[in-house]
């Protein structure tokens, strides 16, 4: 776990940052100064499995790894006595809603973010593949397979491309038990929505998402049954919205929602 300060003297609010399958913390350097620069602190750590964490890389025992993993990132960012908000991309916006219907209402943060939620894959595998991975998942869990997902392929700048490309970091390969997991926790978010506290909720949406399934999204925020939600979808942008040509206006939209709903928090206790 990392923490980064932001130099204002009155500090806004700390974010909690979950990353996407694959990926580690690195990839946000961009976002991290911006928000910095915005006035928030950043806490942060590289999920199980991935970035630099120890153990068998795209390979995880049970999902809720992940939820004890980012239930102690919260906890860290409430020391700094300011409202918390959790940001969650992709596989880090299902693990975010996981967590959420895991916790306690005191535990839980002022405010969710998802940046395209993965709330279902846009290519999932077939029947004969998801029979498969059931059949092995009790006898050859660590078995394991291609991720399919292309280093890149989620954002159009040519920058980040070529950067993917060449990290070595990134998982290309995940667990017959990674995919069970991914498969029951997809799943769940539907399964239980009643059951998500009423909190703010904002979602930034890729128009042109090709690794997740946007409408999946999009029934999942319909259904949703809380006092304030947002979505807003950029059309033509590729699935890591953050990571686009269009990453400041879409940044600057999502900040203010937050500054908005924090003020909330902030002066009128946390948001439950």
């Amino acid at each position: 776990m990392w923490k980064w300060e932001t130099g204002d003297e009155m500090p806004k609010g700390v974010f909690v940052l979950v990353h996407g399958a694959g990926e580690y913390h690195a990839r946000y350097e961009w976002f991290i100064n911006q928000l910095n620069q915005a006035g928030y602190h950043v806490v942060m750590g590289d999920l199980p499995g991935q970035g630099l964490t120890e153990g068998p890389r795209g390979h995880i025992e049970a999902f809720d790894q992940y939820t004890v993993q980012v239930s102690l990132w919260l906890e860290e960012a409430r020391t700094y006595k300011l409202p918390v908000v959790l940001f969650g991309h992709s596989m880090g916006g299902l693990i975010a809603v996981r967590t959420m219907l895991r916790l306690a209402s005191k535990q839980r943060p002022d405010l969710l973010l998802l940046s395209s939620p993965c709330f279902a894959l846009f290519q999932a595998p077939g029947l004969p593949k998801k029979v498969l991975s059931k059949v092995l998942n009790p006898f050859l869990p660590k078995l394991m397979f291609p991720s399919n997902l292309e280093p890149g392929s989620g954002t159009r700048d040519e920058w980040m491309r070529r950067r993917d490309q060449n990290d070595d970091l990134l998982v290309k390969y995940v667990s017959v038990r990674w995919y069970r997991e991914l498969a029951e926790a997809m799943d769940t978010v539907h399964a239980e929505i009643s059951r998500m506290p009423n909190m703010p909720v904002f979602i930034s949406q890729a128009g042109d998402d090709r690794i997740v399934d946007k409408t999946a999204v999009r029934k999942w925020f319909n259904e949703l049954d809380i006092d304030t939600k947002y979505y807003k979808e950029w059309p033509g942008l590729y699935h890591e919205v953050l990571n686009e040509p269009e990453k400041h206006q879409v940044l600057m939209h999502m900040l203010g929602f937050t500054a908005m709903h924090l003020s909330r928090a902030r002066y009128g206790g946390h948001v439950t």
